[in-house]
């Protein structure tokens, strides 16, 4: 989890360094801020790889300058087929501004599609602002599920982009409303439709999708967007039981060890069930074979009396993993409401924790 903040056209950098203070909670090992006379962009950070190294925001040789929110599983692989590549890092992040060069080059174009082709090399879970300053374009992305969150909004002369709504409070023009409307649509499906918050004027960079900005007639203006992932679920042809099974085995494996890929401990929420003492088990024989740090657990129940509460405490003695636990009074969530609601922003849960 880190924290993005950013203004085109018209930036203020005491802004952007003010949203950033109201996102610390989302990077507390350092800020970095960057700015020319279009764009002002700042990052909060939280070390998860290259915990010395890799300060944002990342400029180039070239130029142009990247701030990034997430994890590249594959940046190994792609750094080795980069090796002319000027590295100034030995981070995942440096990875998205190396493949956008490498593709792009000398044919930088407004074609959002032309930069979903490039983007969908990256496998993780990432949002990030791109600034290319030769052709004045910002490129926003965001990874195909949705995990990391971008917000833009259109304040004053400016497009304000940020992790979370409440970094936008540091512009003196910004005022909070309702949208009645993105709220009465959230209440019916339980998850965002369209590119809506929960705020009036307020929009998210949509899941799996890339917008190029820039200026017309001297306003931040959108050039292009494109939905470059849309996940679908297709039946299979020719399902074969015994290799599907395995496939589905192995697939599961790599998925787990992929997020591995810190150079910190990995917390995992441990209900007791199926689902995450599976993770559980795979995890912890991945971090013990790739010398990755051994992953620790937690688990939230109203009672020790709770099934999940006793099959968490097995999972975990069984796996030798160090096991926070905390038990959730009953007048907890009343208590615990408003921060849920400072930190969530929407009552999209899917969100909460990125």
């Amino acid at each position: 989890m880190c924290g993005l903040a950013g203004m085109l056209g018209a930036p203020e950098p005491n802004i952007v360094r003010k949203m950033i203070q109201l996102q610390n909670h989302r990077g507390p090992n350092g800020s970095g801020f960057w700015h020319d006379e279009s764009v002002c962009l700042g990052h909060a950070r939280l070390a998860i790889v290259d915990l010395e190294g890799s300060p944002q925001p990342i400029q180039s040789h070239e130029g142009n300058v990247l701030i990034a929110n997430g994890e590249i599983y594959n940046f190994e692989s792609l750094r080795s087929s980069m090796p002319d590549y000027s590295w100034t890092t030995s981070g995942d992040s440096e990875t998205i501004l190396a493949l956008f060069e490498k593709t792009m080059g000398a044919n930088m174009t407004p074609s959002a599609k032309d930069h979903g082709a490039w983007i969908q090399q990256l496998d993780g879970m990432f949002a990030f602002a791109l600034w290319h300053p030769q052709r004045k374009q910002l490129i926003l992305a965001r990874d195909e599920m949705g995990i990391k969150p971008l917000i833009r909004s259109r304040i004053g002369s400016s497009l304000v982009f940020s992790s979370e709504v409440k970094a936008l409070r540091a512009h003196s023009e910004f005022y909070p409303q309702l949208d009645e409307q993105a709220l009465m649509a959230r209440l019916v499906w339980e998850y965002p439709l369209d590119s809506t918050t929960l705020f009036l004027d307020v929009h998210q960079v949509r899941p799996g999708t890339v917008e190029v900005w820039s200026f017309e007639n001297g306003e931040p203006a959108l050039l292009d967007s494109h939905r470059f992932s849309i996940p679908r679920l297709s039946p299979l042809e020719d399902y074969n039981e015994e290799t599907g099974a395995q496939e589905l085995l192995d697939g599961f494996i790599d998925s787990v060890g992929e997020r591995l890929m810190a150079d910190v401990p990995v917390g995992i929420v441990l209900s007791g069930g199926l689902d995450s003492s599976l993770v559980a088990a795979v995890a912890s024989d991945a971090a013990h074979r790739y010398n990755r740090p051994v992953p620790e657990c937690w688990t939230v129940a109203e009672s020790e009396d709770n099934p999940d509460w006793m099959a968490a405490e097995v999972v975990a003695s069984s796996l030798d993993l160090k096991h926070h636990q905390s038990i959730m009074e009953q007048d907890s969530f009343a208590r615990h409401l408003p921060s849920l609601s400072w930190h969530g922003e929407d009552l999209d849960v899917s969100v909460l924790f990125f």
